[in-house]
């Protein structure tokens, strides 16, 4: 892909659980990000590389802009902010299944303080919207700015319009070579992608009040000695509080042994051989507010 004609960086803006992630992962055809029904699921800046005959798309998916109550809400922000300074063209999704409200008109006005970004708006799940509907929030979503360069309904899920996207982003682009090679698809350390999986698993089914305070450690990855069909994973849950820990290790065990069991199915093929998979739960008191636990967190 020498030759090719147009690349730049893409990335998605909107309100947490507008379906970020899962656009990304759409776009590229692989899972880079994971994906949650809870808010704020995303914390890094998470690149995945789309390579079309046209050129090169790296998408950048961000964390959701909220209104931030720790330290940790506000470095995500500001995670935001600096990706968004960064880009070449910013898409703001906004899902076809809710009334636009005060939230996404703020993060569109926001958007007047990145003039050098071409800008785009997208209306996402319109798998689970009826016709009326869609009308009805594109006429929302295009009346939040008058500088939009497309305005394009989509379904991840079902994949429409997303060759759509692609190419409208594409042609947006400048000019010039792919920015990484064409055989990668992110440039995710496999570290980092083992402990969004574990993560992903420890975050289904829990409680509402859970999903901020749950973050992972990789401790060491390893092929077995005398063994190149196994791969040793040691990874720490770490929890802000005592009464979490007990909950994300559930009776007897249970609740861990289940998040270890679905965190293996998505590690193996990840590795390419089994995976040994220990977890040990810790407990970071008050971890997102306190800046030393976040360095060593990695925020």
């Amino acid at each position: 892909m020498t030759d090719t004609q147009r690349s730049g960086f893409v990335t998605f803006v909107g309100r947490p659980n507008v379906g970020k992630s899962t656009l990304m992962n759409a776009l590229v055809g692989e899972k880079i990000a994971i994906t949650s029904e809870k808010p704020q699921t995303t914390r890094r800046a998470i690149r995945g590389i789309l390579n079309r005959p046209g050129g090169q798309l790296v998408v950048v998916d961000t964390p959701g802009v909220h209104r931030p109550r720790t330290l940790l809400g506000q470095r995500l922000n500001d995670l935001v902010e600096t990706v968004l300074g960064d880009v070449d063209v910013i898409a703001f999704c906004a899902p076809a299944n809710e009334k636009v409200g005060p939230g996404d008109r703020r993060i569109a006005a926001s958007l007047d303080g990145y003039p050098r970004a071409k800008k785009i708006a997208i209306v996402t799940k319109t798998d689970t919207a009826d016709r009326d509907e869609i009308m009805e929030r594109l006429m929302e979503v295009d009346s939040l700015r008058e500088d939009w360069d497309a305005v394009i309904p989509l379904s991840s899920e079902t994949g429409e319009q997303l060759e759509v996207l692609a190419d409208e982003v594409l042609a947006l682009m400048p000019e010039g070579p792919a920015l990484y090679p064409d055989d990668i698809t992110t440039d995710e350390s496999l570290e980092d992608r083992i402990a969004e999986i574990i993560r992903e698993a420890a975050l289904s089914d829990v409680r509402d009040e859970l999903p901020h305070s749950i973050a992972v450690q990789i401790e060491d990855i390893a092929p077995r000695e005398g063994r190149d069909d196994l791969t040793d994973v040691w990874a720490n849950v770490v929890v802000e509080r005592d009464s979490q820990k007990a909950i994300i290790i559930g009776r007897k065990g249970s609740r861990l042994k289940d998040v270890g069991a679905r965190a293996r199915a998505e590690i193996e093929p990840l590795v390419g051989t089994k995976v040994f998979l220990s977890l040990h739960v810790r407990v970071a008191k008050e971890w997102q507010r306190d800046p030393k636990h976040l360095g060593r967190l990695g925020f």
